[in-house]
């Protein structure tokens, strides 16, 4: 069985930080690419961020520069630094794999961020 699990999320003012988690168990995490999603309401989910089984990071163009991927192969775990926080930020995030499986989705961590 695949469990990702989504931590840290929550509500934040613009201008802030949060560390996001994904947890992963039921897979050979270090030979997988992995990423970070996100859904707001009303739209399309996207991808945000991924990391390379070789630790060969991209970013989608609204993130650039102020979240950072990483990843801890030994714990089997994903990160997500998110800085400098913007309202349009607010979503559900999700782990998963590059490209996703769709019987990997977790339900995600919310992130909320003020103005």
């Amino acid at each position: 069985q695949v469990q990702l699990v989504e931590s840290g999320g929550g509500l934040v003012q613009a201008g802030g930080s949060l560390r996001l988690s994904c947890a992963a168990s039921g897979i050979i995490f270090s030979i997988n690419a992995m990423g970070w999603y996100r859904q707001a309401p009303g739209k399309q989910r996207e991808r945000v961020a991924t990391v390379t089984s070789g630790r060969i990071t991209n970013y989608a163009d609204s993130v650039k520069g102020r979240f950072f991927i990483s990843r801890n192969n030994a714990k089997n775990t994903v990160y997500l630094q998110m800085n400098s926080l913007k309202p349009e930020d607010t979503a559900v995030y999700y782990c998963n794999t590059v490209p996703p499986s769709d019987h990997y989705w977790g339900q995600g961590t919310q992130v909320t961020v003020s103005s």
